[in-house]
């Protein structure tokens, strides 16, 4: 009986990002070496963070409140927006700490492979904030795959009407990057994207 348990647990955190069977299987049997120390503390933070945990109103971001932090900070630039696919990338924006705007979470990139469509993301959200709030600029910053460039050129147009800038995130070699190890699209995004010393 207790192995048909193990097994649905393993099997439920092996869909996790990044983690297989075998990994799953190891951090369950890891968790349960000390039990009152690891698992349960972890099973009520996990209850703590689904009772309490909400997307933010405004952005889309995690917080305790309906609107976050980020969006309750009078100090952010209130005339910029970044739009980001996921929380995950407004928290690597963040990490930055060069970024001071405001942002709007879209829920994902347009795919025609996966079925995603317009109406599935948050774009209606993000023309209504546009229109109804006094912002001066949109940057786009969705990741640089075919579906995110498809994403990004969709946003262009669409919020072309609106009289606001849009600009996107330059992309090219990384910080420390060296030419031999790039790929060929980066190094030519990276031609593309020059500027003048």
């Amino acid at each position: 009986m207790s192995e048909q348990i193990l097994e649905k647990l393993i099997k439920k955190v092996s869909k996790l990002p990044g983690l297989g069977p075998r990994s799953s299987r190891r951090v369950i049997l890891h968790l349960l070496k000390d039990k009152e120390k690891l698992f349960l503390p972890l099973i009520q933070d996990m209850n703590d963070v689904a009772d309490k945990i909400k997307s933010c109103i405004e952005c889309g971001n995690l917080d305790e409140t309906d609107i976050c932090s980020i969006c309750r900070n009078t100090s952010r630039n209130k005339s910029v927006v970044c739009v980001v696919e996921t929380v995950a990338d407004l928290w690597a924006m963040e990490r930055s700490n060069v970024y001071t705007g405001q942002y709007h979470i879209l829920g994902g990139v347009l795919s025609a492979i996966d079925g995603v469509n317009p109406d599935q993301l948050n774009i209606n959200s993000l023309e209504n904030k546009l229109k109804n709030k006094d912002f001066t600029e949109v940057i786009i910053a969705i990741s640089a795959t075919l579906d995110g460039q498809t994403t990004a050129h969709y946003l262009a147009d669409r919020l072309s009407k609106l009289n606001v800038k849009v600009t996107r995130l330059a992309h090219g070699m990384p910080v420390g990057g060296e030419l031999d190890f790039l790929d060929d699209g980066t190094i030519a995004q990276a031609l593309k994207a020059r500027n003048e010393l």
